[in-house]
């Protein structure tokens, strides 16, 4: 009994461990400017930093990343035009039943994010449990953070709303 409840133990850790490695899964997806991105062919020669969200809950700590992000990576002023060139994707995931509504949520998306933010907030809908599995995404209530290198493998990953010591982390990936 010890020997199965052990095994199952290691196996449960030995899955929940974090694609670091690997070469993120082929996504392809829609900006609320209405350009097809697909992931990681696109965003190839930059590092690149992709926050996703498969439900209303992960959505809502997801969106706790959208301004020091974008005050971090995305704005341009003149201190800091030259200290990053990263391609920046917020995906929310529209899945299962779900994924009817994609396109009223791209609307309202549309409407409420401000406008040089929108070519970074890519609409997905289509099938989840590939990417559950490729990327790790178990708990549906927080959002999944990517960092790939320039050729599109995964070198580092988090989850959960944003926090200083996560975006420091990050920083230490970002080439």
């Amino acid at each position: 009994m010890k020997a199965v409840f052990l095994t199952a133990a290691l196996a449960t850790l030995f899955l929940a461990d974090p694609p670091v490695g690997q070469i993120f899964p082929e996504l392809k997806a829609e900006t609320l400017t209405d350009s097809v991105i697909s992931f990681p062919n696109d965003t190839k020669g930059k590092s690149t930093l992709i926050c996703m969200a498969y439900s209303a809950d992960a959505e809502k700590d997801l969106k706790t990343w959208y301004e020091p992000t974008y005050d971090k990576f995305i704005a341009k002023t003149e201190l800091m035009s030259d200290m990053f060139d990263v391609n920046v994707y917020f995906i929310p995931m529209f899945t299962g039943v779900k994924a009817a509504g994609a396109a009223k949520a791209k609307k309202e998306m549309k409407e409420s994010v401000q406008v040089d933010l929108q070519p970074h907030v890519v609409v997905y809908k289509g099938e989840l449990d590939a990417y559950k599995e490729t990327l790790k995404m178990d708990d549906k209530s927080k959002p999944y953070i990517y960092v790939l290198d320039k050729e599109g493998k995964i070198v580092f990953v988090t989850s959960g709303a944003y926090t200083e010591d996560k975006m420091d982390e990050i920083d230490e990936y970002i080439e």
